[in-house]
Formats: C-alpha cells, structure tokens, sequence
C-alpha cells in the first residue's frame, strides 16, 4: 500500500500545480486580487503531497519492497540500508521525484517566507513555479512512473556498483537543490516580467535563491570530483564528460546571474541582462536534465533509455525555455535602462566578468553538444576531450581570474585608471615573483599550468584587498564570503596547474617483492590477500611505501568483484599529505604471473578541493550576511521578519 498511496499524493500534488498555476495566472490582475491569499496554500499542501511521494519511495527501497518494479531494477535486499536509501535517487524515476520535490519545497518556501516582492509578482512567481512542477508531474505520471508494480520478483537487480558509495547520499542532492534554486531564479524572472516589476526589489528577493543554488552547485560539483577521482581509478579529478559539463554549465550562468543580480540590486543597473541570465541558468539546467535522463548519453550517471521519455523532456525543454524567451521578446521593450555607469568602473568590470562566463560556458556547451549532433545528423563518432576544452576555456578562464581579482578595487559608477594600478601593485608584484620563481626553479612546464600558478598568486593577494585599511570587526559578513569566495578561486587554480605541471605517473608490471620509484617514494609490491565486503569480494594489494629514510606504511588498493549486479570495479588507494597525494591502483594480473601497478605523486592536488569547498562557504558567508541584513532591516521599520 505504500507504493499506491506515494502514487496517489504524486497526482494530488499534479492536480495542485495546475490549480497553482490556473489561480496564479487569474490572480496577476488586480481585478482577481482576492484570489492572491489562496495561491500560498495551494503551494504549501503541493509541497507536502510530493514530500509524502518521495518519502514513500524512500520507504519502499527501504524495505525492499520488490513489487515495485523500480526496487526490483535498481536494488537489492542485501545492501548496506545507506546504499538502499539513497539508491532510491540513483536511478531514472527516483532522481526525477527526488527533482520535483525539491521544487515543490521551494515553491512553498516563497510562498511563506517571500516579503519583498509585490503581491502581483509574487502570484506570478509561484503560476510559474507551478507551470514547472506541472511539466515534471505530467513526465512522472506519463512516462516514467516510480510507483509501478511488477509480479513474480523474488530479489532485485542491485545497484550500479560504481554508485555504491557515500558519494551518492550526498551527490545528486545537492546538485539538484542546485538545479531547482535556478527554477526559482527563473520563475522570479518570469513573474517580473509578466508584471512588468524588474527592479532593485525583485533582483534583492532573488538574490538569496540565486546564491543559495549557487552554493549547492558549488558542493555538488566539488563533491563529485572527488566522487569520480577515488571511484573510478583513473587518476583524475575532471575528464570533460558531458555528465559533467552537464552541471558546470548551469554553475557558470549563475556565476554570472549572481553578480549581475548584485549590480541590479544594488546600482539599479543591468536590468535587462539581469533576466536574460535568469533564463539562461535555468536554461541551462534544464539541458543539463535533458543530457542526464533523456539517454542520449551513455554514461554511470544516465539512467533512462527509452527514447520517448527523451522526446519528453526535450518537450518540456522547448515549452519552458521557448515560452520564457518569447515573454522576454515581447516585454523586453517595458524593461527600462537603469542606472548607467561609465566603462571604468566595478560595474563594467562586472560586465566583463559575465561576457567572459558566457562564452565559456558556450565553449563548453558547444564541445558537449557538437558529437551528439554530429552522430545525430550524420552517424559519425567523434570526441571532444580534455585537449579541445583546456586550449580554449583555459585561457578564457585566466583572463577572468584577472577581471576578478581587479573588480573589488574599482569603485561604483566610475573610477580611474591611476588610483586602480595603486591598488592592485602589491598583487602585480607578488605575481611577477611566483612568474620569475617558476620560470627559475619550476623546471619545463606547459604554458597554462605556468600561467596558471602565476595567476593564482596574483589572485591570491588581490581578493584580500578589500580588506586593507578597513575595520574588521565593523566589515559586513558578505563582504568576507567575497573575499573568501575569490580566495578560494585561487586556491582552486593554483591546486589545477600543480596538478597539470608536477604529477608524476608510474605504470608498470610487478611481481611479488619488487620495488618501483613514483615521485619521492619507493613502492614495494608485498603481496595480495582475499577480503569480504557488504555486498563484493575484494582482492586486496599490500604495497609498502618508504619517502626517504622514513618510516614505511601499507597502501592497499582493491580489485572489487560485485555479484548483484556482476562487475569488477577498481578501489584506488589514496594518502595525503601536505603538499600532495600519493595515488595507487591495482590492476588484473598477466599472463608472467605479474601484476599491473599504476601509480601517480600529484603535487597540492587537494587545492582543487580545498578551494572549492572555500567557494561553496564563501557563498555561505555572503548569503547568511544578506539575510541578516534584510532580517534587521525588516525589524526597523517593522516589517515582519
């Protein structure tokens, strides 16, 4: 009865969007202004019937209920409970529940807490929300039904061993999260432009759903670096795959919507470019599901196969993005202006910075699309790779780390050239010593990583100078998330280039008692032994590592045989240290008797992590700083809180 009461609340929670969507669109004229107090709780029992779907799938993985057909496809009774849960979100149907019912929290959120619109932007907002979660429902109960019954299952298929990992408890929920907050920017965009309200007041209530998405993008992308680094044995921490592409895309736009919703909300300026990247990042989100679920991909994370329901997103795509590009068309003229600046100053610097973000992102949008539209059209195979995306983006993405280090000196409105090159000299300085160091001690290096580390450094010192000279104790809380945010990119880069110019890579075949040299250390193969897992067999490699005249330690990497379903997976072994990671593998054995070892000495590699995780709390800094803002600003003029 589970399954069929999640069903029921999955139809209840369509049926309200619709009303959600109908009274929304009645209630935008002031002539059906008493319908406005209805929409807020038809959001909110939206929000709790999906929540109560979700929970019910949640529920019958939980218990292996294998008459539900997506449990029998997608689980197993004998997992680990962490691997059944969220296994209910590792597959098509679950993570598309999972999608719209995070919108439908959202939905209700704006309906509770949102004080700053008008009313009639407000109401338009949620109708658009509403038109969101429609779509989603309709593909959930058409096409892709989580909730199916299937007879005559005894035990289930198991999970895809590569997703059998904390990774995915953590993974796909925060990108999400991330996905649904720029529904939200979008539906802040449709309603003020349905009722012609673009403004410091609409950019100032998106802006908290724009950084709060932006953050969980931020984790969500970092997180799964990592995931792929450790799991997949391959030694790399980003390999250019459209799945991945898939959420940097939507990452980059709302990098660029986060910074012009400030000069909008602040300056009054960027009116119109402030709603074109609203849709934009949705936009992109919205391609980002199409690539993921529409099984054009093959790929770990693609989960759907059928055709049709690729047909069907790809629908929605056009329905959403289409209509929301024609509104913008026809109401773009009763966007005014704004508030000019001169080309000189942080708001052009701004505008740089976003130009900047776009074309990367088309870089990377083109690199991912081009070989399915060229197998589309012609049947050719072809490969866009690391080469295509780290030549062009690269030096795009150099030249932005300079507009950002320089943005935060130039003051508003206008400024000029002279008083600029004072403040950034320190930064200048501190760049052309790690450039002259570098080229003196670093030894042959590529040009990016070079330019790359160089960079960094100049970075590193520019995004504290907002800081110089100031009270510390008085500086508001959103301007350290900037100044951490902006160091964290620099940390990021720098962890990329040393990445790029200093591994060390050692692939070879060893017998038992042989050693092999990889960076600083010295790899002994000291044998193998057998290990049960939860749910796998592992043949366990003990490999003694020596630095030196140190004291020698045990890595173990694995070789992991899953039954349910069959696959041999590879258990790479990692140990950190503070200026890097030693990274070791097993492979099968040969035909000699010897087995394959492959080994990688990545210098300050975990900088990529580290920088990321200081983007994601810088983002958290200046969101929790906005909110205490506008919380105290409310209490004085006795707005509710």
């Amino acid at each position: 009865m589970i399954a069929e009461a999640g069903l029921a609340a999955l139809w209840f929670a369509a049926a309200l969007a619709l009303a959600q969507l109908v009274l929304g669109a009645m209630a935008t004229s002031d002539a059906r202004a008493a319908l406005r107090a209805s929409i807020a709780p038809v959001a909110v029992v939206q929000a709790l019937f999906v929540a109560i779907s979700f929970f019910c799938l949640i529920a019958v993985f939980a218990r292996s209920d294998m008459s539900v057909l997506l449990v029998a496809a997608n689980s197993h009774s004998a997992k680990p409970m962490i691997y059944k849960i969220s296994g209910t979100w590792g597959n098509h149907e679950g993570s598309m529940l999972m999608w719209v019912a995070i919108l439908g929290v959202a939905g209700a959120t704006i309906a509770l807490f949102e004080r700053k619109l008008r009313a009639d932007t407000k109401v338009a907002t949620l109708a658009a929300q509403g038109a969101i979660a429609l779509g989603f429902y309709a593909f959930l109960l058409i096409a892709s039904n989580p909730f199916a019954r299937i007879t005559g299952v005894i035990e289930g298929q198991g999970l895809n061993p590569l997703l059998q990992d904390p990774g995915l408890a953590f993974h796909p929920p925060t990108l999400y999260a991330g996905y649904v907050g720029m529904s939200a920017a979008f539906s802040f965009a449709v309603g003020a432009l349905v009722t012609r309200n673009v403004g410091p007041e609409f950019a100032r209530a998106m802006r908290p759903w724009i950084l709060g998405a932006w953050i969980f993008l931020t984790i969500g992308i970092t997180a799964g670096s990592y995931w792929a680094y450790y799991t997949l044995g391959w030694g790399g921490w980003w390999f250019w795959d459209p799945v991945e592409n898939a959420s940097l895309m939507p990452w980059l736009a709302a990098t660029a919507l986060i910074h012009s919703v400030t000069v909008l909300a602040t300056r009054d300026g960027l009116r119109a470019w402030t709603i074109m990247l609203a849709v934009l990042a949705f936009s992109m989100s919205m391609v980002g599901t199409f690539l993921v679920r529409s099984g054009v991909l093959t790929s770990v994370h693609s989960f759907a196969v059928d055709p049709q329901r690729g047909l069907f997103i790809l629908e929605l795509l056009a329905v959403y993005i289409g209509g929301a590009l024609t509104l913008f068309a026809l109401r773009v003229g009763t966007v005014s202006e704004g508030t000019r600046f001169d080309p000189f100053s942080r708001e052009a610097a701004l505008v740089a910075n976003n130009l900047l973000l776009t074309v990367i992102l088309i870089v990377v949008l083109a690199g991912t699309l081009y070989p399915l539209a060229l197998e589309g059209f012609t049947g050719a195979k072809i490969s866009v790779g690391a080469p295509y995306f780290n030549s062009v983006a690269g030096p795009l993405a150099l030249v932005l780390m300079l507009i950002m280090a320089m943005g935060p000196m130039l003051r508003w409105r206008s400024d000029r050239p002279g008083l600029l090159l004072r403040r950034v000299a320190p930064a200048v300085v501190v760049g052309a010593i790690a450039l002259a160091l570098l080229i003196a001690l670093a030894g042959p290096i590529g040009i990016l990583p070079l330019f790359g580390l160089t960079v960094a450094a100049l970075v590193a010192v520019a995004s504290v100078a907002p800081l110089w000279k100031r009270n510390l104790t008085r500086t508001p809380l959103f301007t350290y998330g900037m100044v951490i945010a902006h160091l964290g990119c620099a940390v990021s880069i720098a962890g990329m280039a040393s990445e790029g110019a200093f591994t060390k890579e050692n692939l070879v075949a060893v017998k038992v008692g042989e050693t092999q040299p990889i960076g600083p250390f010295a790899v002994t193969f000291a044998g193998l032994r057998e290990l049960p897992g939860p749910n796998y067999a592992a043949l366990e490699g003990v490999l003694l590592v020596a630095k030196g005249t140190g004291k020698p330690f045990i890595m173990a990497p694995q070789l992991r045989q899953f039954r349910d379903p069959p696959m041999l997976t590879n258990h790479a072994a990692i140990r950190t240290f503070w200026n890097g990671q030693l990274y070791l593998t097993i492979g099968e054995k040969e035909i000699d008797g010897r087995w394959l070892l492959r080994m990688w000495w990545k210098p300050f590699v975990t900088l990529i992590w580290l920088g990321g995780a200081m983007i994601a709390l810088g983002g958290a800094l200046a969101l929790l700083g906005r909110v205490r803002r506008d919380l105290f600003a409310g209490r004085r003029v006795g707005a509710p809180a």
